[in-house]
């Protein structure tokens, strides 16, 4: 028969003769009370008393909580209060200046203080000097402590240097070299002659950007399966700078096979549009030169009125003979005539003004190439910005548009 422990006597129920409560100084003892359950007369047993204090540290007003005379029944409720909030000091920060900094601080005087609401603020702190690529920023609060209670809240910041790119490494490219690979991004690798310009900071969006702008020279290059399989930045040792890592699948390159073009649309003839592409069946297939022709299809469709051409391209892969073939197909829209001709931003030139020099008016037939001339003679004028673009918008109907035009006035010298 193997040994058994004999099972422990039951917990003896207790009384609460008296609760009293010590060492507040801002909170009334009926108000310390109220967050817990302890009532003269009731029962009570460890897990009464210790669910007591989880609810008191719960509320963040206590820095620590104590509950004696558990053997007499004379409960006493010893606190220490939370100190309140005098003020909030930054000190150490010369990059970013406070106005930047307040913020993000959630602690504000009068407040009551919490390590918790404390260690809260550092990160967001030190999450704004990452923003400013500053990865080895440090911030360590301290407390100074006033009478009546009261701290002042000093957060002693060590900026550090702008956390740089010290090395790029690409995996899994055979075709390319890595300096080729390098040039297309916009980082850079931190060199000391690259104090003019900002490209080897470390930033995380730009590493982003990066994937992406790899992407794009591969599929200009022919090789349509690529993907990069991970990118991963790490700090060195000393926390001061990057080094990122590329792995990548360059994948087959394909070649284009059969290019052809449909068209829903009477005007367009398809076998003459097909002889005007720039890509030939055996050329390399480059996703550029298709996005390209897309927007040449809608630029012709809109010779003939149509605003809002659907040219959509439709691929057919190959694996086995490594071939991408596409059809461009033109969807048949309704022809488009302007219903209202938008104009803000003007405060000082008068809408005649600008009006007078669009080639379209409003219940013309929707012309692409007009469109383009009332852009260049609205620019020509030399009143508003440079990069002045004519928006097009769905109008009450499907077969009616909203151009708009928002200027920005330049300085009447």
């Amino acid at each position: 028969v193997p040994f058994l422990q004999p099972p422990s006597p039951a917990e003896p129920t207790r009384t609460i003769r008296s609760v009293t409560v010590s060492g507040n100084q801002r909170l009334e003892a009926e108000t310390v009370l109220s967050y817990t359950s302890l009532r003269a007369g009731e029962p009570y047993d460890n897990e009464r008393l210790d669910q007591a204090l989880r609810d008191l540290l719960a509320t963040e007003l206590f820095a620590d909580v104590r509950i004696g005379g558990v053997e007499t029944g004379d409960i006493v409720i010893q606190v220490r209060e939370n100190p309140v909030i005098n003020r909030i000091i930054l000190e150490g920060n010369r990059r970013l200046k406070d106005d930047k900094i307040q913020p993000e601080i959630r602690l504000s005087p009068r407040q009551i203080f919490t390590r918790s609401r404390a260690r809260a603020d550092v990160a967001r702190i030190i999450e704004l000097y990452r923003r400013q690529g500053r990865y080895a920023a440090r911030v360590e609060p301290q407390i100074v402590e006033l009478d009546q209670n009261r701290v002042d809240v000093v957060f002693e910041i060590d900026e550090g240097p702008q956390s740089k790119v010290r090395q790029i490494n690409i995996i899994g490219n055979e075709e390319f070299g890595d300096g080729e690979l390098i040039s297309e991004m916009a980082t850079r690798e931190a060199r000391w002659w690259n104090f003019f310009t900002s490209a080897d900071t470390y930033d995380p969006d730009r590493l982003a950007f990066d994937q992406q702008k790899l992407r794009q020279f591969y599929l200009t290059q022919g090789y349509a399966d690529f993907r990069v399989v991970s990118a991963v930045a790490e700090l060195t040792p000393d926390r001061r700078d990057f080094i990122i890592t590329y792995v990548v699948e360059e994948g087959e390159r394909y070649r284009f096979g059969d290019v052809a073009v449909e068209s829903d649309i009477r005007d367009f003839n398809a076998e003459q549009l097909r002889r005007t592409l720039p890509m030939k069946t055996g050329d390399w297939y480059n996703a550029r030169q298709v996005e390209d022709t897309v927007t040449s299809l809608n630029e012709l469709a809109g010779l003939f009125g149509y605003a809002f051409a659907d040219v959509r391209p439709r691929f057919q892969r190959s694996r086995e003979e490594l071939t991408m073939s596409v059809t461009f197909h033109v969807a048949e829209t309704p022809r488009v005539y302007v219903e209202r001709i938008d104009i803000t931003g003007n405060t000082q030139t008068r809408d005649k003004v600008i009006r007078r020099e669009f080639r379209l008016a409003e219940g013309d037939p929707f012309n692409s190439v007009q469109v383009a001339r009332s852009r260049d003679r609205i620019q020509s004028l030399g009143f508003f910005q440079e990069n002045l673009e004519i928006t097009q918008e769905q109008g009450s109907a499907p077969d009616r548009v909203v151009l708009g035009v928002a200027v920005e006035e330049r300085a009447t010298g």
